[in-house]
């Protein structure tokens, strides 16, 4: 390890070694929206200028980014900081779950892609690049282009209330034969759908297919931003592997990757 990144990390850990400083992280990292200083001093059970010396310090090292809008203080995570120690970051920010512990949700349905469905693939993939967090591509890639990467026997479609409502699909990471159990999996959940179990019942029988078909390992690649992803592979085993920093451009704007992976028991 370089010496400066050495004397980064150092910082990081000397700042978290208070635990209200860590509770305090995690309160902010759980929640989907900024959180005020007045709502952080109440979880916390501690006085507003101690809730705000925690929140300066944090601040400090870039484990959280502050705005004022007004007379309010709202506070969030800065993903770039929380993605340079991949595995001790997502511990603290509360993104580790027990693995093994992903079910699927009630009136979700799990069946085999056909090709009535491309339609609505199309349609979900499309809603997936416009929110800018999903994928490096900008436009959905021609049918014959998917149908040639995607493993037949692992394109799923999840159904809810007769609805298409999300789907996955896993790819063969390497063509050459010692790669063979190896692929990375993509996941997709239609915008009206979101919040209802698709995701992870999607992920739930992906893995389970990838393990009763003899895939070894499947692996995932997710923009940092999309802390909500992660926590889900998390939770169905995968764990991160790294951060590829600044390994594409998107949009003008090079960005990093995290690298999560699940090994077959």
């Amino acid at each position: 390890m370089l010496t400066d990144e050495a004397a980064k990390y150092a910082s990081w850990f000397a700042t978290l070694s208070d635990p209200t400083r860590v509770r305090l992280l995690h309160h902010v990292a759980r929640s989907p929206t900024p959180v005020t200083v007045g709502e952080l001093t109440t979880l916390l059970g501690v006085s507003q200028s101690t809730c705000s010396h925690h929140v300066r310090k944090l601040a400090e090292v870039g484990f959280l980014q502050v705005e004022r809008e007004g007379t309010t203080t709202l506070v969030t995570v800065n993903p770039t900081c929380c993605t340079g120690l991949p595995h001790a970051a997502d511990a603290v920010m509360g993104a580790l779950t027990t693995p093994g512990t992903l079910t699927p949700a009630p009136g979700v349905t799990i069946r085999p892609m056909t090709p009535e469905d491309w339609p609505e693939v199309r349609r979900i993939y499309g809603e997936g690049i416009a929110a800018g967090n999903a994928t490096f591509e900008t436009e959905v890639p021609p049918r014959r282009t998917l149908e040639s990467k995607w493993l037949p026997d692992h394109r799923w479609t999840a159904e809810v209330d007769n609805e298409i409502a999300g789907w996955a699909a896993a790819t063969s990471v390497s063509p050459r034969a010692c790669y063979a159990g190896v692929a990375e999996t993509s996941i997709y959940v239609s915008d009206t759908h979101q919040g209802k179990g698709v995701g992870k019942t999607l992920l739930h029988h992906q893995v389970r297919a990838a393990d009763n078909a003899g895939l070894w390992t499947l692996q995932a690649v997710i923009f940092p931003e999309n802390r909500t992803s992660i926590a889900l592979h998390h939770k169905a085993g995968f764990r991160t592997v790294g951060l590829r920093e600044r390994i594409a451009e998107h949009h003008g704007r090079w960005r990093d990757t995290v690298l999560l992976e699940r090994r077959r028991p």
